[in-house]
């Protein structure tokens, strides 16, 4: 078997039936939104753009909405012990609940999700307010995750209808985040959701690792990633393989109590100085041991970093075909080993670093180990 990554055609040359503008929000559901929010915000440079609890007419939830260049993260805690999100948080921990999906006409996007399979969770509806009116529908996704067709139509608000508009900005400023690259998905068994979006949205799979290109002595998994026809949307997905300890899906698994989002890749045009505002905001990245950087050069080629940057962060680097990209993972950014998030640049490159596989599985590997999980 091949240790090479399965590239799929482009997904640019499809014709496509399930048209997505792009990821329009991410909503967690936590324990504390207050606190969640006052951690993004000095640690991740967000402000906030938008609130919603008790002192908007809400009864049953907190919502906090922050924002940094096109990521909109939504923290939702629940005000009661008896509500769905206090249901989710329980069971799961900090955890992705909704990843929206941005449409042109949300009632098109529903009726053909649900005549491809999916299952509905709510129908389309609209909702407004004095800044306009936006059309919601909800349909299942892998475990307790829910994916939102939201159609805007140049809503004016500062998020939805019934949220009010906040300016909460931490000083000196946002970290450089610009957009979200990518959301994977972990799953029990990977190809029963594969063909989900394939059959849904129209996916195509754009990239598929085996079992022996991401393993280490001890663990494996194996992961395909699908795009939507423009490309904007990429989610790829992993499931455990076979090996002789936990592995990191294996864990999430057990931690999470289910499929889930593990991680959340956003994008920048200057990794080098994200990471170092990140870090000296207190977030702790996954390290590489400094021999990873020793044949970089050779491997890799000419970049326009400097290598020595690269290696006082712990960023990695990988090279394909159409260019290069440089990515660094946090630690879990809540008490359980689960989510956690990605920092990426790319030049060019559209894959998602498989030359960086077994370092970046190794430095997993070693937290997993001092967390008495490996």
């Amino acid at each position: 078997m091949s240790t090479q990554p399965v590239v799929a055609p482009d997904p640019l040359d499809t014709d496509d039936y399930m048209p997505l503008n792009g990821i329009d929000h991410v909503e967690m559901y936590v324990g504390n939104a207050k606190q969640a929010s006052y951690y993004f915000r000095h640690a991740f440079g967000f402000k906030e753009v938008a609130f919603a609890g008790l002192e908007t007419g809400v009864r049953d939830r907190v919502s906090h909405v922050l924002q940094q260049g096109r990521i909109r993260l939504v923290l939702t805690g629940s005000l009661s012990s008896k509500t769905e999100v206090a249901d989710h948080q329980h069971l799961h921990g900090d955890g992705v609940k909704v990843i929206g999906l941005s449409v042109n006409d949300t009632e098109y996007a529903y009726k053909t999700a649900l005549e491809h399979g999916a299952e509905g969770v709510t129908e389309p509806h609209e909702v407004s307010d004095e800044h306009g009116t936006v059309v919601l529908a909800s349909i299942k996704t892998y475990g307790d995750t829910l994916h939102t067709f939201v159609q805007r139509d140049g809503y004016k608000g500062a998020f939805l209808p019934g949220f009010a508009a906040r300016e909460l900005t931490v000083e000196p400023g946002d970290v450089g985040l610009l957009a979200i690259d990518h959301i994977v998905g972990n799953v029990e068994r990977m190809d029963p959701w594969v063909k989900y979006y394939e059959d849904v949205f129209n996916m195509k799979e754009m990239l598929h690792f085996t079992d022996e290109a991401i393993s280490t002595e001890y663990s494996a998994l194996m992961s395909k990633v699908v795009a939507d026809g423009k490309g904007r949307v990429k989610f790829p997905i992993n499931e455990p393989a076979e090996g002789k300890r936990k592995s990191q899906i294996e864990e999430y698994l057990e931690f999470y109590e289910g499929a889930g989002a593990q991680h959340i890749a956003v994008a920048t045009q200057d990794i080098v100085k994200t990471v170092e505002l990140m870090q000296a905001r207190g977030i702790d990245f996954l390290r590489t041991p400094e021999t990873y950087y020793d044949d970089v050069p050779t491997r890799i080629g000419e970049i326009n970093e400097d290598i020595e940057d690269l290696r006082r962060l712990g960023i990695l680097v990988d090279r394909d075909d159409e260019g290069y990209l440089l990515q660094i993972f946090t630690k879990p950014a809540g008490d359980r080993p689960t989510v956690f998030f990605e920092v990426i640049e790319r030049h060019g490159a559209r894959g998602f670093g498989e030359g960086n596989f077994k370092a970046l599985f190794e430095a997993i590997e070693r937290d997993q180990a001092e967390r008495g999980n490996l």
